[in-house]
């Protein structure tokens, strides 16, 4: 990437967002983010009891990444968001019309797994069907790219960084 951008890491549970955030950051030098830090502690509570968030509970916590990645504009950062819909992403580019969105991508019975073996999220392996549910993948007019989560955090960021490296000028506007 010839600027610097705000990257917004998405997919549903599971994925390796926070993993794959703070190593991305690292290797494009810029600052990271983690998303769920954004949530406030109703929708914390919330899935936490294995109850899917709404879209009303969503808009605070997307205007918050909004604006820090609005904040981080010309400078570059890396946050953590699941960003599942369309309108989610929508709604983050109206505040910071230059992120970039990279969408990680599995199989359901890996990430379930994957899932299974953490420790201490808030939240549960039963909400993974409504991450699916919900999830719209990036379409053909929106800045980003998807990149499997199969392999270690090391081998997917690496994809990462080639798969952004490879996005034209014209994809980034």
């Amino acid at each position: 990437m010839r600027t610097p951008h705000v990257v917004a890491v998405m997919g549903v549970a599971g994925t390796g967002k926070t993993t794959i955030g703070p190593l991305l950051a690292a290797r494009l030098g810029v600052p990271y983010a983690e998303g769920d830090d954004f949530h406030p502690p109703a929708n914390i509570a919330k899935m936490s009891a294995g109850t899917p968030l709404d879209d009303a509970d969503r808009w605070p916590w997307l205007d918050a990444i909004g604006a820090w990645a609005d904040g981080r504009a010309g400078l570059g950062g890396v946050v953590s968001c699941s960003a599942l819909k369309r309108s989610y992403r929508d709604r983050l580019r109206a505040e910071a019309p230059g992120i970039v969105f990279v969408h990680l991508s599995g199989e359901r019975a890996l990430i379930e797994d994957r899932m299974s073996h953490r420790q201490g999220h808030f939240m549960p392996t039963a909400l993974l069907d409504s991450q699916f549910a919900t999830l719209q993948p990036l379409q053909p007019d929106e800045a980003g790219v998807v990149v499997s989560v199969s392999g270690t955090p090391e081998e997917i960021t690496e994809r990462t960084v080639q798969a952004l490296a490879g996005l034209s000028d014209a994809h980034l506007q």
